[in-house]
């Protein structure tokens, strides 16, 4: 490592840790009580050692011995007992307040990691998996409390420990003490040079970390796949290797600490051995007393320097973990210019010549599309698979900007609008149904629907043709749906989202597949509904089944990102063209099924 790299890590490393201890600040009450115990802690040490003095020479003076006025048979008990309790109180004041920092720093950590998640665009979560996103809030995190709170704790009550028994043994014979003091330039440079191993190989643990967490996840929601196409053994092996490369790298940084302990022990106790030289060899005037006053006091010395040499890696994989943490924080939110907020719009939606391109991506998606819906018409794309139409309606709620073109919400360009504002008037239901471990009546009443009246949330069931089956569940609106939706079967599942847009009641409507896994007779039953529903609504299908959408009044037939033919069912037959086509195969599988 060359000397500008050196100090570009220095430099890089501070101010992470600067940053970190911001997060320590708003626990400053209880963090100074913590270094107050920590320096009652710290002060005792000396006292045994300097009670040793008066103990070993009260030994040669007979039974009349005193011990602070008092006869010594008492008083070293008493005394003993007492550095005990006073001891005790600095431990419990240090160790209970630094633990209540720690928790409130993880606390709120997590709570801005997720919060954070909350504002990221779409774009980022397509980039990063999920299991890596949820091992920075769970692993990541606590080892970051390790650089921010236990290290600190070490630093206080091992370094004020080393500072008072300096400070006794330099009352006690100054020159020894300064003969001890050298060793101390060789434990700063076996400390730098060790912390650089630590942090990058901290950095590469919480990567195999997270692999570990996100083949875990995979398995667990997918388990079915896993087991239906017997994929089992694949699992396995994948989640071995993620987990064998992190025992690998683990035991690589214990390999680093386990050379670097006792090689600093090495260091510290052959100092040790040369004081012990010396003080029997220049004992001069010294008592016995003086003298095993002293090597008690340097024999306890090594202990606090070893905690505090090893402090450093506990840092350097907090700083590693906080570089992962505050990379994310610092990610720019999804971009929200707009400033306008209106309670209430027509739906009246405009495109017009839009274009769009995946970020990190150089194919065009979308090109050149051009349409109209006014408030009550229904408008449906069909094409098939990869044609662009889920993008589409990705674009209206503005989960993802588009470059060229625009789209107006009652002539209004949609990035005027707060983001939140635009979302409040767009109900979407997508193909991939979302429900969260909770009741049936809070998944249909979601989010800004909570608190809806119950009366409602049948209303909005029994229009999606959900009332029927969720009046025969043992707790019916209060039955617990499991994680998305397990206990409950595909179409059941699509109804409850279609539920939660009815009980929306926006202005616009995107219905993105949203009848796909029903079967026909609910697909009937929803189709007059979603009939009932469209009136006065702006409402754009997206439809693989063409029979559900013969009644849209305008009919978009996408391909490669273009609209190639549009009109009403009946004129795009006449036409003879794509749909026609797409009509016939249909009608023909429908047939021979």
């Amino acid at each position: 490592m060359t000397d500008i790299q050196k100090e570009s890590f220095a430099r890089s490393s501070a101010r992470i840790y600067m940053r970190l201890l911001g997060y320590v600040k708003a626990y400053w009450v209880p963090f100074a009580i913590s270094i107050v115990g920590f320096a009652i802690f710290a002060s005792s040490q000396p006292a045994m050692a300097w009670v040793l003095k008066y103990f070993v020479d009260g030994l040669n003076t007979g039974d009349n011995a005193l011990f602070f006025g008092v006869p010594m048979i008492w008083g070293f008990p008493l005394f003993i007992i007492a550095v005990a309790f006073y001891q005790g109180i600095g431990s419990f004041l240090g160790n209970y307040y630094i633990a209540k920092v720690s928790l409130g720093v993880v606390h709120d950590l997590r709570t801005a990691l997720f919060n954070n998640f909350l504002t990221l665009p779409n774009s980022y979560f397509d980039a990063h998996s999920s299991g890596h996103l949820v091992s920075r809030v769970t692993f990541n995190v606590s080892m970051v409390t390790g650089a921010a709170t236990d290290a600190i704790k070490v630093i206080f009550r091992e370094g004020l420990s080393v500072i008072f028994l300096f400070a006794y043994l330099l009352w006690m014979n100054w020159q020894l003490t300064l003969v001890l003091m050298a060793i101390l330039p060789v434990i700063g440079v076996m400390v730098n040079s060790t912390s650089k191993k630590f942090r990058s190989q901290s950095k590469k643990i919480q990567t195999a970390m997270g692999d570990v967490t996100h083949v875990t996840s995979e398995t667990i929601q997918g388990y079915r796949v896993v087991r239906s196409f017997g994929g089992e053994r694949y699992e396995s092996e994948r989640f071995g290797k993620a987990s064998e490369n992190n025992r690998v790298r683990g035991l690589k940084m214990t390999r680093t600490g386990a050379v670097y302990t006792p090689t600093l022990q090495l260091v510290t106790y052959s100092a040790m051995a040369v004081v012990m030289f010396l003080v029997l060899f220049l004992r001069g005037d010294s008592s016995v007393g003086d003298l095993v006053s002293y090597i008690t006091a340097a024999a306890l010395i090594p202990k606090p320097i070893r905690q505090l040499s090893e402090v450093s890696a506990n840092i350097q994989k907090g700083i590693a973990a906080a570089e992962s943490v505050f990379e994310q924080l610092d990610e720019e939110p999804e971009l929200d210019q707009g400033t306008l907020e209106r309670e209430q719009v027509s739906g009246q939606l405009d495109v017009s010549d839009l274009g769009f391109v995946y970020p990190g991506t150089d194919k065009p998606v979308l090109m050149d599309i051009s349409f109209s819906v006014k408030p009550g018409q229904m408008v449906a794309l069909v094409g098939r698979s990869g044609s662009g139409k889920s993008t589409l309606a990705n674009l209206i709620p503005r989960f993802y900007n588009h470059d060229d073109g625009q789209i107006r919400l009652d002539s209004v360009p949609v990035e005027q609008y707060r983001l939140r504002n635009l979302r409040h008037h767009i109900a979407l239901v997508g193909q991939n149904v979302t429900l969260f471990n909770d009741t049936i009546a809070n998944n249909i009443a979601y989010g800004d629907l909570a608190g809806a009246p119950l009366e409602d949330i049948k209303a909005a069931a029994e229009a999606a043709y959900a009332k029927e089956f969720i009046d025969m569940l043992p707790q019916g609106f209060d039955t617990m749906v499991g994680e998305n939706g397990v206990l409950l079967s595909g179409g059941q599942r699509q109804r409850l989202a279609i539920a939660r847009a009815l009980l929306k009641d926006a202005p616009v409507l995107i219905l993105d597949e949203a009848t796909s896994a029903l079967d026909t007779e609910s697909e009937r039953h929803i189709q007059a509904a979603l009939d009932r529903v469209m009136q006065g609504r702006t409402t754009l299908v997206i439809a693989h089944r063409l029979s559900t959408i013969e009644k849209a009044d305008t009919i978009l037939v996408m391909d490669q990102g273009r609209i190639v033919e549009r009109g009403s069912h009946a004129e795009l037959l006449a036409l003879n063209g794509y749909y026609a086509r797409l009509h016939s195969m249909q009608f023909e599988e429908e047939k021979q099924g």
